[in-house]
């Protein structure tokens, strides 16, 4: 095996908390060199069987001819990158919510 790259060091960021429904659109763009970079780098690490498969699947269709699209997209947006908890407040939160007086044992039912 060759030298394994440090997660930093990857051609892609942050590799290793990539989605799986959407590895294929972010290596489509990528070459078999890296390629074959990030599943040393799995195997080495996590070795998550679907995202090898992914990864040799477009390392075979590289070599049957496909060609790299020759773009990458750095920014994940489905991966969270929020940090120090939720953005709500209580200036922005929703109303109140009154459960029913039967559902809850602090509110004593209301005289009928």
């Amino acid at each position: 095996m060759s030298d394994l790259p440090a997660r930093n060091d990857l051609p892609l960021p942050d590799f290793d908390h990539i989605p799986l429904g959407t590895l294929p659109s972010r290596i489509h763009g990528l070459d078999a060199a890296a390629l074959q970079q990030l599943l040393d780098f799995e195997r080495a690490h996590g070795n998550r069987l679907p995202v090898t498969e992914v990864l040799e699947h477009r390392l075979t269709a590289l070599a049957g001819g496909a060609e790299p699209s020759g773009s990458t997209s750095p920014d994940m947006p489905e991966v969270s990158q929020a940090q120090g908890g939720s953005p709500v407040t209580p200036a922005t939160s929703g109303p109140p919510i009154n459960p029913p007086s039967h559902g809850d044992p602090t509110n004593p039912a209301q005289p009928r």
